[in-house]
């Protein structure tokens, strides 16, 4: 009797998961390190959870359970469980650049949450509990959008992937009982997570990928804060990075010159107000308020939204004599320009999807295109 009234107690504490109400409201600081660190910050339901399984990652300084994303300053645990703040429970990854990089971390990421959950994590509900990426920069910005494409291009998931990519605000750092808690608290963190079924689920999808940290990037090539005009605001990563940011589609069409299927492309029948910009690099290429339907089958556009940014090349295949549009900075190919366009130049600037991102207009201030906003006042 005295067996089962244990495990009923430890059961019962279980039940309670991430919500346990505690008293210590102590803030978790950030150890010293003489390492030159970097940052990063994921939401992946209770951060229990995700703390424990960033701890595992080579070159992972530390990990700081805490809230962001939110309207309320300096949160308690009750004010986020209770779904009232806007905060999620998220982690902030302090890393390493040299041993991991930010991509690397995207990965690990993906391999630790259920990304087609918009309603919380595993046993966990509500929006709090929601997975959500935030980014500090552009470059954090770039990979993190690729990486979520690359997901989605897999075919690893059935549903959409409708984990959020949004700018980072405030970190507040949970109360120091909650930072370490698998550590610091083993029997019923282990029964918790095994109650949740996020291990049953994690193992169904990845197998034993789950715990196998892709291979390192080129050392230096984690993204640094963005800064401004020419290369140095629209970096170009290295073609073996390429690899891994690009679907095998983009790749073909952007490095390889390849054309995708004309109507069934991702923005040839886009009405949608905003910019398109090159996949690879960022770059502004084209605006909505030049796109017109060519009836081809591909997104056509009279002429260029930043012309520095295009470069025009004599193209003598398919035995034919064409102008080839590749972008400056990138090095992309896009598409062809054709003089068989409407008023106001006569040109038609046939491209391909693949090697655009379209921002909407919505999102052109948060994204660091803010200066295009003029184009549709």
């Amino acid at each position: 009797m005295r067996t089962v009234t244990i495990v009923f107690v430890v059961l019962a504490a279980v039940l309670f998961g991430c919500r346990a109400e505690q008293t210590d409201q102590a803030m978790a600081q950030p150890a010293a390190s003489s390492v030159q660190t970097r940052t990063a910050v994921f939401a992946g339901g209770c951060f229990w959870c995700t703390e424990s399984d960033f701890e595992k990652v080579p070159g992972v300084v530390e990990v700081v359970s805490g809230y962001t994303g939110g309207h309320v300053a300096n949160p308690t645990y009750e004010e986020v469980s209770a779904g009232g703040t806007g905060h999620v429970e998220a982690v902030k990854v302090i890393y390493d650049p040299a041993r991991v990089s930010y991509e690397q971390l995207l990965d690990w990421f993906w391999r630790h949450v259920d990304p087609t959950d918009a309603g919380g994590q595993f046993v966990d509900r509500g929006s709090q509990y929601r997975s959500v990426i935030f980014y500090a920069d552009a470059g954090q910005r770039r990979l993190a959008e690729a990486s979520k494409e690359r997901l989605a291009a897999s075919g690893r998931f059935k549903k959409p992937i409708v984990t959020e990519i949004v700018p980072l605000g405030p970190f507040y750092p949970a109360e120091k009982y909650h930072q370490g808690y698998a550590r610091k608290n083993p029997v019923r963190y282990h029964w918790y997570r095994y109650f949740s079924e996020r291990d049953q689920f994690l193992d169904k999808v990845w197998g034993k990928e789950k715990d196998v940290l892709p291979a390192q990037r080129p050392t230096g090539s984690d993204p640094a804060p963005a800064a401004t005009g020419g290369q140095a605001r629209y970096p170009v990563p290295t073609d073996a990075e390429l690899h891994r940011l690009l679907t095998p589609l983009q790749y073909e069409v952007t490095r390889e010159g390849a054309t995708e299927p004309a109507f069934h492309n991702a923005y040839w029948n886009n009405h949608e107000a905003g910019i398109y910009v090159d996949v690879i690099s960022g770059e502004p290429l084209f605006s909505s308020t030049d796109k017109f339907d060519s009836g081809t089958g591909w997104p056509s556009f009279t002429r260029p939204l930043v012309p520095g940014h295009i470069v025009e090349k004599k193209d003598l295949g398919l035995f034919m004599v064409r102008t080839e549009v590749r972008s400056r900075i990138a090095g992309a190919h896009l598409g062809h320009v054709f003089d068989d366009g409407p008023p106001p130049t006569g040109l038609r600037y046939c491209i391909n999807s693949a090697a655009l991102r379209f921002i909407p207009k919505a999102d052109l201030e948060r994204r660091g295109y803010g200066e295009y906003l003029k184009l549709f006042r």
